[in-house]
């Protein structure tokens, strides 16, 4: 029976954290780059029952032998796994303003042991120097004239440096790069990750590695660039919406379970415990 509890339980709070997943996702439908997460639900390994009986030999002092006799497995519930962000490419939206700029896929290469196909993103300069990664391109331009993301994060060019311009009358090229007139500026750092379900989500749409290492250049992907224009976020809201209800009915379904596993737990100790 209390095995019972324990089994339901799990099913209730796997549930109650992919709600949150998808509760954010809709949260942030409408966020430039913005890549939704996936869950996976894993069960937790199944516990093989035995009986223990006592079987009696027949010799002269009544010797006994306590032997397992097999009932069968039982699952011990289940529990989300991870979560994995999407990086499916957004819809274009323009914006008409220079300091948007949209990174658009062209090839991507798959991993040939995982089959997981690559992904690419601005490069960023954190607080403590080191990089992280994004697919927003909503920039602006700082008081000292530095080209930054909305958080304040330095965008750093294809050698890792600081992008500094005169004001925002720059033209960005299709290959990325920036043009104050005739002259080249810079050109935006672009990286490539082989393995992107293997990068840490930091919120505000950034990313970094798991060792903290810096993703290498582009390899043999191909990219292009769209001043004016933002890649919005990969939220399917129907679908997440669909998957919510899934998911509210599955917790639902769950909370059953427990109140009658609750009712005969009361019977077992109101009525069948009771001692006339």
């Amino acid at each position: 029976m209390f095995k019972g509890f324990y089994t339901v339980g799990s099913g209730m709070i796997a549930q109650q954290r992919r709600m949150e997943m998808l509760t954010n996702n809709i949260a942030n439908a409408n966020t430039p780059g913005f890549k939704a997460e996936q869950s996976s639900i894993r069960s937790f390994p199944e516990m093989y029952l035995s009986s223990i009986e006592t079987a009696r030999i027949p010799t002269e002092n009544g010797f006994q032998m306590k032997g397992l006799s097999p009932v069968g497995p039982i699952s011990t519930g289940v529990y989300m796994q991870e979560t994995i962000p999407l990086f499916a490419q957004g819809q274009l939206k323009e914006t008409e303003l220079t300091t948007d700029i949209a990174l658009v896929d062209g090839f991507l290469p798959t991993d040939a042991e995982t089959g997981i196909q690559g992904a690419l993103f601005f490069r960023l300069e954190r607080e403590d120097g080191r990089e992280m990664y994004t697919k927003n391109g909503n920039f602006t331009l700082d008081a000292a004239g530095f080209l930054t993301n909305a958080t304040g994060n330095y965008i750093l060019d294809e050698n890792g440096q600081r992008i500094a311009l005169q004001n925002d009358g720059f033209r960005v090229t299709e290959q990325g790069v920036i043009m104050e007139g005739e002259t080249a500026v810079a050109t935006l750092g672009v990286s490539f990750a082989a393995r992107p379900d293997m990068l840490m989500k930091q919120g505000n749409g950034t990313f970094v590695t798991e060792d903290g290492e810096v993703l290498p250049g582009t390899d043999d992907a191909t990219y292009s660039m769209k001043q004016g224009f933002l890649e919005g976020s990969n939220v399917d809201a129907a679908r997440s919406m669909t998957d919510m209800l899934t998911a509210y009915r599955a917790f639902e379904a769950n909370q059953k379970i427990l109140q009658a596993y609750d009712r005969s737990m009361e019977k077992t100790v109101n009525e069948v415990g009771r001692v006339n």
